[in-house]
């Protein structure tokens, strides 16, 4: 049996050189986005003025989607609008009635001094000789 190739059992080793190996960059996990669904709940159900805490809701369900999904950038996005909306409605509804109460009792003080002044233009007295003369 005649081959004209040289068989792979009677090559002859040779020393060849080591590939260098490819740099591998390892990226830890990706960090996942929270979707503030529970805080969105709460301010849709309690504290829902000017519809924050509906809009905030409708944004934390969309980035849960594209969280289901795998679109960390589109989920992290609105993440942080829902985010948002949910900071702004939170604080909307702690400052709104902190003002208003703010607002009656400077009411309260103001008419208090009104109805004092009153009294006294009231109880002034015109003449002061009125009660003598007679």
């Amino acid at each position: 049996m005649d081959t004209s190739y040289p068989r792979e059992d009677y090559l002859p080793m040779t020393s060849r050189k080591q590939d260098p190996s490819p740099t591998v960059i390892t990226i830890g996990p990706s960090v996942v986005p929270r979707d503030h669904l529970i805080w969105s709940i709460f301010n849709t159900i309690y504290m829902n003025l000017c519809c924050f805490g509906f809009v905030a809701l409708a944004y934390s369900v969309k980035a849960r989607d594209q969280k289901v999904a795998g679109d960390i950038e589109a989920a992290r996005r609105f993440s942080s609008k829902a985010k948002c909306y949910n900071i702004l409605a939170t604080v909307w509804c702690l400052l709104l009635p902190l003002m208003i109460i703010a607002l009656v009792v400077t009411g309260v003080i103001h008419l208090s001094k009104l109805a004092q002044e009153s009294m006294d233009f009231f109880n002034y007295k015109l003449f002061a000789n009125d009660e003598d003369g007679k």
